[in-house]
């Protein structure tokens, strides 16, 4: 079995790569599916050495059938098995909804908590080089929206390594989205406690100034925004939302007690989003404390253009981020106030300003 020592720098894809081999060493009731699972690329390295390590019994690759095989999951999770199925494309689960919402999400319920669906889903997302608008879709909203599923997005390598290994362990179905600008990023990885959690938020970066609450890999753009809003004076708290179902809000409440201001930063469409829920609860619990309305920062309400000149519009990053944290706080500053963020180079790529550790 793969081994990690004390407090190893590995990269996000490696961490995921190594919960796998973790939790099929540990137990043999594990098995891992989907479409190229055991290419030559192993779904960018993070099923590398699978097949090899516990043979093709348990590790196989799947047709492009999203439907039949997401049954075939179900019907393994309820006769002793724990299937990870893996989708290289958020899009193409599409498909499995169905027996998604209306059986694997239901069933523990349906069996008045007899019988569960001990199922992970592993969906990729992220957009670059001409995707368009059917291959890099953000859609967690519409799974967090659905009772009975769990829904995880971690930005960090050491959280990739334990919600999952947290996830596979969950007696119900958890729906476990990453980000592929995210596979390459490093961090620092330790030795994961028993039950590491996947409900719970992660305060990046302390502050008093004003509230950003963000997800996978926009977590990066917000971090990178709130260092250099630091030099003038804005003091951000950066929250990593990690779980997008159940929410932590808590956490959330808490920082905006103490700050006032809420910036919300959303990887999906703004409509019926993520951070649409989270303004909508924190104006219900948090009003009095708001000093002025939040602000959300989301895709535009339509189809992502395959252009590589219209995607360069359609997107925002840690420039449009300090911005819109800056005009929430102060009426009036300098518009080239935050230039030093502005993206050298192709948008479409992830950029090498940052890959590492968090």
């Amino acid at each position: 079995m793969k081994h990690i020592k004390s407090n190893e720098l590995i990269s996000y894809a490696d961490a995921i790569n190594l919960a796998m081999h973790e939790a099929m060493y540990l137990d043999d009731t594990v098995i891992c599916y989907g479409l190229g699972v055991d290419d030559p690329k192993r779904i960018f390295g993070t099923t590398t050495g699978l097949v090899e390590s516990f043979g093709k019994d348990r590790v196989f690759d799947m047709p492009t059938a999203e439907n039949g095989m997401l049954g075939v999951g179900i019907g393994a999770a309820l006769n002793g098995i724990k299937p990870v199925m893996v989708h290289q494309r958020l899009d193409f689960f599409l498909l499995t909804m169905d027996q998604l919402v209306n059986t694997a999400a239901k069933w523990y319920y349906m069996f008045n908590e007899k019988r569960s669906v001990p199922l992970t889903i592993r969906l990729i997302v992220g957009r670059g080089w001409g995707q368009g608008p059917t291959h890099s879709q953000n859609l967690q909203a519409w799974f967090a929206h659905v009772p009975g599923l769990k829904v995880v997005m971690p930005t960090t390598p050491n959280d990739a390594r334990g919600m999952l290994l947290t996830s596979i362990a969950d007696p119900n179905p958890v729906v476990f989205i990453e980000h592929r600008w995210l596979h390459g990023q490093k961090g620092f990885v330790e030795k994961t406690e028993e039950n590491f959690p996947i409900d719970k938020c992660r305060i990046k970066k302390c502050g008093k100034s004003l509230t950003i609450v963000a997800m996978s890999y926009q977590v990066i753009e917000a971090i990178r925004a709130a260092e250099v809003m630091e030099q003038f004076d804005i003091n951000a708290e950066v929250i990593d939302l990690c779980s997008i179902q159940p929410i932590d809000w808590e956490t959330i409440f808490d920082s905006v007690k103490k700050t006032g201001y809420l910036v919300t930063i959303d990887t999906a469409a703004k409509t019926g989003s993520v951070s649409a829920e989270i303004v909508a609860l924190v104006a219900e619990k948090c009003f009095s404390y708001l000093k002025k309305a939040p602000v959300r920062l989301a895709l535009p309400d339509h189809p992502e253009p395959t252009s590589y000149k219209l995607t360069k519009d359609y997107y925002f990053d840690a420039e449009k981020i300090a911005n819109e944290c800056n005009r929430l706080i102060e009426d009036e500053f300098p518009l080239n106030r935050y230039e030093s963020l502005k993206v050298r180079g192709h948008h479409d790529i992830p950029g090498t300003y940052f890959t590492g550790p968090f």
